[in-house]
């Protein structure tokens, strides 16, 4: 048994670092576009492990998710920018992220007394109130039309295009090098999910998920344990919000409405709830298949190219049927969603490889002598 654990954990340690030196290698043979996607496929990520952590994980439904995203991005763009304190990038960065924890903290205590549906409703109003604030606060925000994003600078290196830089004859522009920093903040996200649900915080909050009388019983405290989930998720909406302020460079109001938040319910619910895999999958998915839709529009039927009045829907509409369609399918067929599609089909394979083999087939493989050695002596 031990010996099958250990060459388990050896095969998922070589897939895991195949995987790291397939994603560091990309930049050298990926196009902006290619780039643009996993870029804003990571950053999606990081918010959908956060909404999992609260949705999946401790059982509240937030429609509010957009909010802390615009909480992160617009606070970076101020507190660096001008007009605002002009703070180094990467201070404004952590300053945004702890302001999203802080704006979540601040709605903390409805999130501890306020559950299932009403919760759901005080967090939609989260999204109507943040976006007015965006449209009418033009001395912060820019209004409508949004601010320009500076670009992150870490000792003295610049997350951007305007500085030359060429690495074994491929020039790394601003995709190239954000893409670095989207592995390292999706890594940093990944574990410490992962250790918070292995964790004792983890355990409670399943156990809230499952029954509030029975974690009462068991002496979690429920409001600050609900609330405590709600100020993580917030923060990681808000990393997941200046990850998304770099890649786009521009921020504006409209991106950060209530069509984001019903966006990444679907990434946890498509990915499977309460899985940071999962929720992973679920936001490559729904973020990549609008933007490849767009691209490749003039090549797929009832599909109008952008621009252009031919066809029946829009990519972006298009990519919407198709991903609710997937929510339909997965919550009639397989409702832990693809991580718990794929975790039965590995114990299935596994299941069959360790069966013992047909009857019969023993006797087969005697060897010839074996086999004469059990007949009864000829007289």
């Amino acid at each position: 048994m031990s010996e099958r654990l250990s060459r388990a954990g050896a095969v998922r340690v070589g897939w895991t670092s195949a995987a790291v030196v397939v994603l560091l290698a990309l930049p050298f043979y990926l196009d902006a576009f290619w780039l643009r996607i996993g870029l804003f496929s990571m950053a999606a990520a990081i918010g959908a492990v956060g909404l999992g952590l609260l949705s999946g994980t401790a059982g509240q439904l937030s429609l509010g998710h957009a909010f802390f995203l615009a909480v992160g991005a617009y606070g970076y763009v101020w507190l660096a920018g001008e007009p605002g304190p002009g703070l180094p990038t990467a201070p404004a960065a952590v300053l945004a992220v702890l302001l999203a924890g802080a704006a979540g903290g601040l709605f903390s205590p409805v999130a501890g007394r306020v559950r299932g549906i009403y919760l759901g409703v005080a967090t939609l109003a989260l999204v109507f109130l943040g976006h007015h604030v965006l449209l009418t606060a033009d001395s912060v925000t820019g209004g409508f039309n949004g601010r320009s994003v500076p670009p992150l600078e870490l000792g003295g290196f610049s997350f951007s295009a305007d500085s030359e830089l060429t690495l074994l004859g491929v020039p790394f522009g601003a995709e190239e090098r954000l893409w670095y920093l989207g592995i390292a903040l999706f890594a940093v996200t990944w574990f410490t999910a992962r250790g918070l649900l292995r964790g004792r915080p983890g355990r409670a909050l399943v156990a809230l998920r499952d029954s509030e009388t029975a974690a009462a019983v068991m002496g979690v405290n429920v409001a600050r344990h609900r609330s405590a989930a709600f100020v993580v998720s917030s923060m990681y909406a808000g990393l997941a919000g200046v990850m998304l302020a770099l890649s786009f460079r521009r921020v504006v109001p409209d991106y950060f409405g209530l069509v984001l938040s019903v966006d990444y319910l679907a990434m946890i619910v498509i990915g499977g709830l309460g899985s940071v895999a999962g929720a992973t999958a679920g936001a490559v998915f729904v973020t990549a298949l609008p933007l490849l839709m767009t691209r490749y529009a003039d090549q797929l039927p009832l599909v109008a190219a952008p621009g252009t009045t031919d066809g029946t829907v829009g990519p972006t509409e298009a990519a919407r049927y198709l991903y609710g369609a997937a929510i339909v399918l997965i919550l009639l067929f397989a409702p832990d969603g693809l991580h718990g599609l794929v975790r039965r089909l590995r114990a299935r394979l596994r299941r069959r490889r360790a069966a013992p083999p047909p009857v019969g087939t023993a006797s087969a493989s005697l060897p010839p002598t074996s086999a004469a050695r059990t007949k009864e002596p000829t007289p």
